[in-house]
C-alpha cells in the first residue's frame, strides 16, 4: 500500500473524525469518557498547530485518508506529551502504516519532552502490543486525570 505522511490540514478535519468515530464504534468506545465526547475532535487543524502539539495523517495515493496520530502536551506535566487519538481504518492495519505514524510522532516528540503517554481500551488487544513493541510501559494507574475516564489502560515511554 502506498501512502504519505503529512500534518494535518483544515480539509481533513470531518474525514479523520469519522475515521476515528468508526473504530470506537468498532471496539465498543462510543460513549462518555472517551474520544467519542470530545468537543475538539473535529477540529484537528486548529488544536494542533504549534511546535509541541501536532497531528499527522497518512493519506493513499488517491487522496483518502487511512489513518492518523497527534502528540499533545499535558498541561499540568510539561516535560511529558500524550499520544492521542492514534486510530487507522481497517483496511489500512498490517500494512505498516501505523508503524509509520507512531514513529513520525515519536521522533517528534523527541524534540520537546522526556516522556510519552497514552491512553486506551482494555479490548484494544492489538494496539496495546503495538504500543508495547515501542516500548511503552503499562502503568497500574493514569498518570493525571483526564477527560477520558472511560480508558481503563495507560502506558508511558522514555524517549
Amino acid at each position: 500500500m502506498k501512502y504519505i505522511i503529512r500534518e494535518i490540514k483544515e480539509k481533513d478535519n470531518k474525514e479523520i473524525e469519522h475515521i476515528i468515530r468508526s473504530c470506537l464504534i468498532e471496539f465498543g468506545g462510543d460513549h462518555e469518557g472517551t474520544a467519542w465526547t470530545d468537543p475538539n475532535l473535529g477540529r484537528f487543524s486548529e488544536i494542533y498547530n504549534t511546535p509541541e502539539n501536532k497531528y499527522w495523517v497518512a493519506e493513499d495515493t488517491s487522496g483518502k485518508l487511512l489513518g492518523g496520530v497527534g502528540i499533545g502536551k499535558i498541561a499540568k506535566l510539561p516535560e511529558v506529551c500524550e499520544l492521542q487519538k492514534m486510530y487507522c481504518l481497517p483496511t489500512a492495519r498490517g500494512t505498516g502504516v501505523s508503524h509509520k505514524l507512531i514513529e513520525t510522532a515519536l521522533n517528534h516528540a523527541k524534540k520537546y519532552y522526556k516522556e510519552c503517554y497514552l491512553e486506551t481500551l482494555e479490548n484494544m488487544i492489538a494496539a496495546q502490543k503495538f504500543y508495547e513493541k515501542y516500548g511503552f510501559k503499562r502503568l497500574e494507574k493514569p498518570l493525571i486525570k483526564t477527560e477520558h475516564f472511560a480508558c481503563d489502560v495507560c502506558y508511558i515511554k522514555e524517549l
